[in-house]
């Protein structure tokens, strides 16, 4: 059997070829015969709350709910663009939230699975807005507001984010390979499965003395990106559109 991974799709309606590759690929028969489908995260370019009304929202509820009906369990942890999604949504879609950092046994292994912007520690300055806006106070302030708010809130925050990734050295954007050890360490696990960075790989370590592995998932901007993870073992590939 197949356990499915995919990332940072960050579904939005200025690429609806991209929306349209998400929804063919969950009505197909590798997932709908899959042990298991993961979402970690950024599903969605902006995420204002599960009340917002636009087609978007409701054609991912759809697919998803279809995946579910199918018999095929779906959880989804949420990045930094759609940490907003919440228990309404995940209810109407069929799916199960997971936190950061959760471990899950993937066919036969231990494995840990975060959005993997919590291990980018380098980003100084991000890693203080994170904690910021996910504190539940913050969050319930911004879901108090009024819908458009929201969305107006939505673009400056996607134009602030495209203005320090803009300014930041990249190699300050990935990962830190003490925060990945410690993260794996604390967990007890030699396998590692995230998204964020937007760099697909299956990295190969040694973990004290272990043999280790990270995965790192591939974003949907320009074509979709899967990791199949079965008992012989894992391959990342990619999703054509049209």
């Amino acid at each position: 059997m197949t356990t499915l991974f995919i990332a940072d799709l960050h579904l939005d309606p200025g690429r609806p070829q991209i929306t349209a590759l998400f929804e063919n690929y969950l009505a197909s028969d590798e997932v709908r015969h899959a042990d298991a489908l993961y979402i970690l995260g950024d599903l969605v370019e902006a995420w204002v709350g599960d009340d917002d009304d636009a087609e978007l929202p409701r054609r991912i509820a759809r697919a998803i709910r279809a995946v579910n009906d199918a018999g095929v369990p779906v959880y989804f942890m949420a990045g930094n663009r759609d940490f907003l999604l919440g228990e309404a949504f995940a209810r109407r879609a069929g799916m199960t939230l997971l936190d950061d950092g959760t471990v899950h046994d993937i066919q036969g292994r231990r494995t840990l699975l975060m959005h993997g912007d919590l291990l980018c520690t380098d980003d100084v300055a991000y890693q203080a807005v994170r904690q910021q806006v996910r504190a539940p106070q913050w969050k319930a302030q911004i879901l108090s507001m009024p819908l458009e708010a929201r969305r107006a809130f939505a673009a400056k925050a996607r134009e602030d984010s495209r203005a320090h990734t803009g300014s930041t050295m990249e190699s300050i954007m990935d990962v830190n390979d003490g925060a990945v050890a410690a993260a794996m360490r604390q967990a007890g696990v030699t396998r590692l499965i995230h998204g964020h960075t937007h760099r697909p790989a299956v990295h190969p370590f040694v973990l004290d003395a272990k043999a280790a592995e990270r995965i790192v998932l591939g974003d949907w901007y320009e074509h979709g990106s899967v990791l199949r993870v079965t008992g012989a073992g894992v391959e990342l590939r990619g999703l054509a559109t049209g």
